[in-house]
């Protein structure tokens, strides 16, 4: 357990209401606590095995270690994941960019690291809805098409997350997509009847014109729907002609590149760093479904994994088995949990949000026996702008209560944000946003680096009880 400095601030009767969408809840308070956390992970024991990893790689200078962090809104836009991936693969190395996913296609944010464009539409469904059937997967986005003449085109904005090996998950690992390097212009040649324009003169008529051309005054009128012989000088007219021309057109063409079917994806590896690959359609599928793609290279270190959707909780990911089944094909040594903030706006009551959560991290761990868990409780938040929300601070007190029991680290984001009564100063900062929901860059990337801050220190600690 963390340390904590207890203040207490005597601020006379406070009251405040935590609205709900039939009851009220009122809280009375009479005194205040602010708790000052040192910034520290609560039941480090858990990270262990992920330490020894971490050190084997170091010692060896080879190998890969493979996070994922499954989140909310919070973590797709990656500003807070990003940071904390950022600081990790400058400490421990970058052995890949890890899972990414048109987000774009699906209209809705995403990383700003890389871009996707297609020419034809996706459909698609977050999995914050209903199970109706479409293949929400990996990314909790389901996206697919009927459409047989799209190209996808992925674009990495940077050098750095250059990559070798490309890993395509689609649902039952059916293989929908080819891909390509790039297109190839094709050009083809036809004869065509050969275009005739003539500027009508000064006198001339079209018996002078026919004659010019070796054509009837017949074939002129038609071509050019004239009613009459009149004519004027300066128009133009059509010539019908028997003679033909070539004509070169010129089209682009996806080269298809061999992949790989492996277990739980299809791959395709290249000798040298790649920052650009189009997926074009497989010529045997008439329906095509992206679960998501995963990029590497040939270096040792950290894979990081971000998962993220608008508006989801435990519950949403625990509807949809496809998740779990690919989760388990990136063979995770760490997942990081951070849900809890859309639970709390549907006033989902304690018991229950933990028992979805346990839900989400059994499954994880029945798949994966060796994975380590850390949960980062959910940061302080308001309802209304106005009311503090008391359900994130109930929620946190049941993370770390079970923590050592059901052998998971916790980062206490909370806390560490200023607890139930933090955000005014998280204002003051610049650190949330207008509506006291949804933090600032600044602020993701302060979570992100208080997070790094906490577990480079819980490494440290470990390897000096074990004189590593």
């Amino acid at each position: 357990m963390f340390n904590k400095i207890l203040c207490f601030l005597l601020v006379g009767l406070l009251h405040f209401n935590v609205a709900a969408q039939t009851d009220s809840l009122y809280v009375v308070v009479d005194t205040t606590a602010v708790e000052i956390a040192v910034n520290e992970i609560t039941n480090k024991k858990a990270l262990h095995p992920l330490f020894e990893k971490i050190n084997r790689i170091q010692a060896d200078k080879s190998g890969k270690i493979n996070i994922v962090h499954i989140g909310d809104s919070h973590i797709q836009a990656d500003f807070f994941s990003g940071k904390f991936r950022q600081n990790l693969q400058q400490q421990f190395g970058d052995g890949g960019r890890g899972f990414v996913f048109p987000y774009n296609l699906a209209k809705t944010n995403g990383p700003g690291d890389i871009r996707f464009s297609s020419n034809e539409a996706w459909e698609s469904q977050r999995n914050i809805y209903a199970d109706n059937g479409n293949p929400v997967g990996l990314s909790g986005i389901a996206l697919w098409t009927k459409n047989k003449d799209f190209a996808l085109e992925m674009n990495v904005k940077t050098k750095e997350s250059g990559f070798s090996k490309l890993k395509i998950f689609t649902p039952n690992n059916q293989k929908m997509f080819d891909v390509a390097l790039a297109s190839k212009i094709i050009q083809l040649e036809s004869d065509i009847p050969k275009k005739i324009v003539h500027k009508i003169r000064n006198g001339e008529s079209l018996s002078v014109i026919a004659d010019k051309y070796n054509v009837t005054i017949k074939s002129i009128k038609s071509a050019n729907s004239l009613k009459s012989n009149n004519i004027r000088a300066g128009k133009t007219l059509k010539i019908p002609s028997n003679q033909m021309e070539k004509k070169v057109v010129e089209r682009s063409e996806f080269i298809p590149i061999e992949t790989l079917r492996e277990e739980g994806f299809h791959s395709f590896a290249s000798d040298s760093l790649l920052h650009k690959i189009y997926l074009i359609p497989a010529l045997e599928q008439t329906d095509f479904a992206l679960n998501g793609l995963v990029l590497e290279n040939n270096s040792p270190g950290i894979i990081y994994h971000t998962i993220g959707v608008n508006g989801a909780k435990s519950s949403d990911y625990n509807k949809f088995p496809l998740f779990f089944e690919q989760l388990k094909t990136l063979t995770p040594d760490l997942v990081i949990i951070s849900l809890g903030t859309n639970e709390s706006f549907d006033k989902l009551v304690t018991a229950d949000y933990f028992l979805q959560l346990s839900l989400m991290m059994e499954t994880i761990v029945n798949q994966n026996p060796s994975v380590t868990i850390l949960i980062t409780t959910p940061p302080p938040s308001q309802f209304k702008r106005k009311f503090p929300n008391t359900f994130v601070a109930d929620y946190t007190k049941e993370i770390l209560a079970q923590a050592e029991l059901r052998n998971y680290a916790v980062w206490d984001m909370f806390a560490h944000f200023g607890g139930l009564f933090g955000i005014n100063q998280m204002v003051k900062e610049g650190l949330i946003g207008a509506d006291r929901v949804h933090y600032t860059k600044a602020g993701y990337e302060k979570q992100g680096q208080l997070l790094t801050d906490a577990f480079l220190e819980a490494l440290q600690n470990y390897n000096t009880e074990t004189g590593k």
